[in-house]
């Protein structure tokens, strides 16, 4: 620490890991059971066990901990529950890759070794994750870390399952899915990320049987139509509706199909007739069910074309459509290629061109689960921030389709259901099955397939607490407070954790959800390892320091807003330490000087709640402020100030600083409330940054040079360090904890001390107003000294003018501050009387300002450089006359370009006036 109080800035290195091991140490991030308030609970959405962590996790566990640290001193017993997910698909194609890198398969090695290799990249990739958590500063409850996949979770996967088989509510049966040909698996609809892509639309003629003449069908997909099974029309299309009964031979094989009526087809889209490929479209599989069709399918589950296809047989997609298309131009039956625009689906894991599969799948029936969710919603008992996002749930529950849980996978919860090989009876039960219920047989294999990732992930509200135990932490602390998580998931997991909730307990699953944005590069992309540019948070954290990377995100980010990231955010953050950092030696350095350091009176426990209401009145603060004050000291540090303190002793900078520290306090509070992060720390940063240093230390600097006035301003300038660590900690969790504890007079860990309250109108007003017209005067002279080029050496007057005499006394009064922040030998007040010349002009509301530039400025000089520069401003102005004054520009330019030159005349029109008034007071 000596070290550290030596440098002129702020270095994290050893500090973050010093406190995070204090705090763990000291078991406080597990919950405080002495408190009696209510528990402010957040189940961590669990990251994968598939690498390293990204800059959108980072933010996600910035804004938790910020909510469960700002809980946590508000007095609540607080729990932050840990856990890492199994991730199925992603951890099984990394581990299929080691695999083959080694030059085996997982077929090969057969699925017992698979999955020893995978349990052994999970405990590999789980330190290295948890590792970046704690460097982040996440005060996690580490002793209820939870995996998706270790054996209580899984025992409450199965618990659900079969809950929900024995309900009725899973099915087993054929179905059309969406299919990865790579993963060789199935997929729900939401892991389909469908893309634009430039294609074709072919029209293929289908024979009639039994007339001359054929049918044309469009299709991007003309590899599909050994599939196709009939062509239909829409039944009321006068002009086709004639052919319904025909039959048509379909292309390139000896099949012949018919011709049926469907409201599928649309007489105004395409050719009017559409193929129908039940085994290979969604839609056409619900035309083959409405017509009892076959189901042919063409193609294998690796998305190459099978013994349908005839000659084609071998060929994946790709080629068996090039010769298809060939084949079919060779028998006349090409009739038209058109270039078209169209959706296709992708695997949202490995980018993969989804293929539509007819497949025996296990499903959730959805409908009946969605209506309580949709209602919790409607009610008011879940609230999603930001609002918008309550549209997009209602739709997608409203218009809810059965879940697809089965993966054709090994790494995960292996499907709880035994089929006896004699009977063939499947048995889905909580235990391993020995014999069949039915006829005893005891020939029993497990089903081969794993259970969809989310399966696990939409228990995670309770599962880590216990259930389907009835434990003391389910009894405790669930419902959960609050879920923070990516908008991008609203329909994967946060909808299936509010249905589960309601399923299995018969209650929400939290109180809110607090949608994050998605983090993007400069360029606008989404952060990904495949494109390089998402950094390692240790990387950041490594150069920056954690509480910078923290600072920046959370302050930068809008609540719900996407963020475009580049290392350079980071500076705000870094800065803003050094400024925090800096404050804290100064005021330190001499308070030590001062010989205060240790000089205080019997310590005693700070309160564990901190209502500034409650310390005085608005009245008692303006009767009595000294008194207030040394309350609100007791109440941050516990005991007295070192010195006693009089009301005289407390100026107007003191008073102000106090005044604006309270409404701090309050607007803090209010954005945490609000879950409006960004607005709570940006209050904050603003004042202390801008406030507390750039207007409070410089005024009091005089005070802290004199002897006998500087205990008091010390005494301010510590209480708002103390306050203003309190207000930073749940955003700056470890500069704030070290710098808390060099304040001589703080006691124990910032991280429980109390968090500062406030409602209501903030005491100290009159002073408080009165400084900030000081501010405003202050800000016009230094504008004035800025446009009239005056050198920092140079001193000079003001002359404030009012047009009310009673005025004049308060503004003599405060006339040597103003000259001390101005940076001005004196500044006289009057009221009335004529313009000095020449002078430098403005205006602080009622205020006039003179600036003369006798002795401030070489009046010819400046003369000169203000007609040079008058004469180019005029120069653009005629430039942009001419422009906008020419038709043809106007007419013919881009309208950005046209907008831009206007923008550019008016804002140059402003400086031509600017300059004018300059010259005017010159003469």
């Amino acid at each position: 620490m000596e070290n550290l109080k030596n440098k002129a800035q702020y270095n994290s290195a050893g500090i973050e890991e010093k406190w995070y091991h204090a705090w763990e140490e000291a078991g406080l991030f597990g919950p405080d059971e002495s408190l009696e308030a209510e528990p402010f609970v957040i189940t961590l959405p669990p990251p994968n066990v598939t690498g390293i962590l990204h800059i959108g996790h980072c933010l996600g566990g910035s804004i938790q901990d910020t909510l469960i640290r700002w809980a946590r001193m508000r007095g609540h017993p607080t729990v932050w529950v840990p856990g890492t997910d199994h991730a199925s698909i992603a951890t099984e194609q990394v581990v299929s890759r080691q695999m083959a890198a080694a030059g085996t398969s997982k077929h090969e090695a057969g699925r017992d070794v698979f999955l020893e290799r995978a349990w052994a990249w999970k405990e590999e990739t789980h330190g290295r994750i948890t590792k970046q958590i704690r460097r982040l500063g996440a005060s996690l409850d580490w002793s209820r870390e939870a995996f998706t996949m270790d054996e209580d979770r899984n025992r409450a996967v199965i618990e659900a399952f079969v809950t929900l088989k024995e309900k009725g509510l899973i099915y087993r049966d054929v179905y059309l899915v969406n299919w990865c040909p790579h993963d060789q698996t199935a997929i729900s609809d939401d892991e389909v990320e469908y893309r634009e892509v430039e294609g074709h639309l072919w029209h293929i003629k289908y024979p009639l049987v039994d007339q001359e003449g054929y049918v044309t069908v469009a299709t991007t997909r003309p590899e599909t139509l050994f599939g196709d099974t009939a062509v239909a029309v829409h039944p009321d299309d006068p002009e086709r509706r004639h052919l319904i009964g025909q039959m048509v031979h379909l292309p390139l094989t000896d099949r012949v199909i018919p011709v049926i009526g469907d409201h599928h087809a649309d007489p105004e889209k395409g050719t009017g007739f559409v193929k129908i490929t039940p085994a290979h479209d969604p839609n056409d599989f619900l035309v083959g069910q409405r017509h009892d069709l076959d189901k042919v399918i063409c193609m294998t589950p690796r998305a190459l074309m099978n013994e349908n296809a005839g000659q084609f047989e071998g060929m994946d997609c790709e080629t068996c459509r090039a010769a298809v298309l060939q084949a079919l131009e060779a028998e006349g039956l090409l009739a038209k290629t058109e270039k078209h625009i169209h959706q296709v689906g992708h695997h949202d894991r490995c980018g993969t061109i989804i293929e539509p599969y007819l497949s025996r799948q296990w499903f959730l029936r959805m409908d009946q689960l969605a209506e309580p969710a949709v209602k919790a919603v409607e009610d008011g008992e879940i609230t999603l921030f930001p609002e918008r996002w309550v549209g997009v749930y209602y739709n997608w529950m409203r218009n809810i389709r059965d879940w697809c849980i089965s993966r054709q996978l090994w790494w995960g919860h292996r499907i709880p259901v035994w089929y006896c090989e004699d009977c063939g009876e499947g048995i889905a039960a909580r235990e391993a099955v020995e014999s069949c219920t039915t006829c005893a047989s005891r020939n029993l294999r497990q089903d081969e397939d794993v259970l969809d990732t989310w399966f696990s992930s939409w228990l995670w509200t309770f599962s880590p607490l216990g259930w389907p135990a009835a434990s003391d932490d389910m009894k405790k602390y669930h419902p959960t407070s609050v879920m923070v998580t990516g908008a991008d998931i609203i329909f994967f997991w946060v909808a299936r954790m509010v249905m589960a909730s309601y399923e299995f307990l018969g209650e929400k699953p939290f109180g809110e959800v607090l949608f994050t944005g998605i983090v993007r590069d400069e360029e606008g992309r989404k952060m990904s390892k495949s494109l390089g540019n998402s950094p390692d948070p240790i990387d950041l954290i490594d150069k920056y320091g954690a509480d910078a990377l923290r600072c920046s995100l959370v302050m930068l980010t809008p609540t719900g807003q996407d963020i475009f990231f580049s290392e350079t955010t980071l500076e705000v953050g870094r800065n803003f330490c050094n400024k925090i950092f800096q404050a804290n030696r100064l005021v330190l350095g001499i308070w030590e000087e001062a010989g205060l350091d240790g000089v205080r009176s019997e310590m005693k426990s700070a309160p564990r709640t901190l209502d500034l209401a409650s310390l005085g009145t608005t009245a008692e603060w303006e009767a009595e402020p000294a008194k207030c004050f040394c309350e609100l000291w007791a109440g941050v540090f516990g005991g007295e100030p070192p010195v006693e303190l009089s009301d005289d002793e407390l100026t107007l900078e003191d008073r102000w600083i106090i005044n604006r520290l309270i409404q701090t306090v309050e607007t803090c509070n209010d954005g945490f409330r609000k879950r409006r992060l960004n607005d709570a720390s940006y209050e904050v940063f603003n004042f202390f940054r801008h406030e507390f240093c750039d207007w409070y230390l410089e005024a009091v600097k005089p005070r802290l040079r004199d002897e006998a006035q500087r205990p008091a301003a010390l005494c301010v300038a510590v209480l708002n360090l103390g306050l203003s660590y309190k207000l930073l900690h749940p955003v700056m969790p470890f500069i704030t904890e070290e710098l808390w504890n060099w304040l001589p007079p703080s006691q124990g860990f910032l991280m429980v001390s109390s968090f500062p309250e406030f409602t209501g109108e903030a005491p100290l007003a009159v002073a408080g107003n009165r400084f900030e017209e000081i501010k405003e005067i202050v800000v016009v002279i230094r504008n004035l000294r800025n446009e009239l080029g005056v050198q920092p050496g140079k001193r000079g007057r003001a002359i404030l003018r009012v047009s009310e005499s009673d005025r004049v006394p308060a503004l003599e009064q405060d006339g040597a501050l103003i000259a001390l922040l101005s940076k001005l030998e004196t500044v006289t007040v009057v009221c009335g009387g004529d313009d000095p010349q020449p002078a430098g002009i403005g205006v602080a509301g009622t205020v006039e300002i003179f600036l003369p530039m006798e002795g401030l400025v070489d009046l010819e000089k400046e003369r000169t450089r203000l007609e040079k520069e008058l004469a180019k401003v005029e120069g653009w102005i005629k430039g942009c006359e001419a422009k906008l004054g020419n038709s043809k520009f106007t007419a013919n330019a881009p309208e950005q370009v046209v907008a831009q030159q206007r923008y550019l005349l008016e804002e140059n029109q402003g400086k031509a006036a600017q300059l004018r008034e300059l010259l005017a007071a010159l003469a």
